[in-house]
């Protein structure tokens, strides 16, 4: 585990937030590790406007908005499972500082910055891919850590790897961010499919009254009666998976974790795969105690 009193992790996340809701999740996080400084957020996928509204008004509330947002390149007008809570939000209400071409933001926030950037990426890489192309140079200030993948075991445990979302999504970018130069550290379904909250932790959660917490309920709420998924709170009384939130913690510990240097190529069908014709990627396979780290995202986030 990092020393808490030694100096912070600069870091950017790249987020499609608003379709599932372990983005917000891991949103919170994020704000709740003090080992990081958070320098950028830039949205991807779908409607990215819509995406940085989400980030700029939980920012805005979280009183966070020394960080700037950079919205990514828009593929579509799709509005997502949380647009009801930011549908009456406009961006200019953002007292911070938002800026229209992400992909030139997120790089000028690497190649300018003093100390090595951590960019955490936890939907599909089109923007990530897009500032790679612009300035491939941003590998030599920066190390990739990514939720993305399947190695060994798929969705819900399945025994076998299945076409993960995030590279499913957009293959060809997940291919260019794989393939270059950079140091890279992915938690796949492997390890990030199994994050779900239950007993006490969940109890922690919805008794947490702090602005984090409170933000983050209201979106669970609002997304779980969009996908008819109620019945998680009220009667399972448990969240979702919350696959991004073990990117965010990978971001400044792998203690929790077992990592194995593989050759990973990303099929066709988006099937990250095992190949000796595949890049180099650090990749956390298994858990030493995944209760562990349970505990350590409800304590952070329930913290005051």
């Amino acid at each position: 585990m990092r020393n808490l009193s030694s100096k912070k992790i600069p870091v950017i996340l790249d987020t499609d937030i608003g379709e599932d809701i372990d983005d917000t999740w891991a949103l919170g996080f994020l704000l709740k590790c003090p080992e990081f400084d958070v320098k950028l957020i830039t949205t991807t996928t779908d409607d990215t406007v819509l995406k940085a509204k989400l980030v700029a008004k939980f920012l805005e509330i979280a009183g966070r908005t020394d960080i700037p947002i950079g919205i990514g390149p828009s593929e579509n007008r799709k509005k997502g499972k949380q647009y009801s809570w930011i549908k009456d939000y406009k961006l200019s209400e953002y007292s911070g500082s938002v800026y229209k071409n992400g992909i030139e933001v997120l790089c000028s926030t690497i190649i300018d910055s003093p100390d090595s950037i951590t960019l955490i990426a936890i939907g599909p890489l089109g923007t990530v891919a897009g500032a790679l192309k612009m300035n491939p140079n941003i590998t030599e200030n920066a190390r990739f850590v990514g939720m993305h993948g399947s190695i060994r075991i798929g969705y819900k445990g399945a025994p076998s790897p299945y076409p993960e979302y995030n590279v499913e999504h957009d293959i060809q970018s997940c291919r260019e961010v794989f393939q270059a130069p950079w140091k890279k550290t992915i938690t796949p379904l492997d390890t990030c499919g199994n994050i779900v909250l239950s007993g006490d932790n969940f109890e922690r959660i919805m008794n947490c009254d702090n602005t984090i917490v409170k933000l983050i309920k209201e979106n669970f709420k609002i997304w779980a009666k969009e996908k008819s998924l109620t019945k998680l709170i009220t009667e399972d009384k448990k969240t979702s998976i919350l696959f991004d939130t073990v990117a965010i913690y990978l971001g400044f510990s792998e203690e929790l974790l077992n990592i194995e240097d593989l050759k990973i190529k990303v099929t066709k069908k988006g099937i990250t795969k095992i190949s000796e014709k595949g890049n180099n990627i650090r990749c956390a396979i298994t858990w030493k105690d995944v209760q562990a780290f349970k505990d350590l995202l409800v304590n952070r986030l329930v913290k005051s």
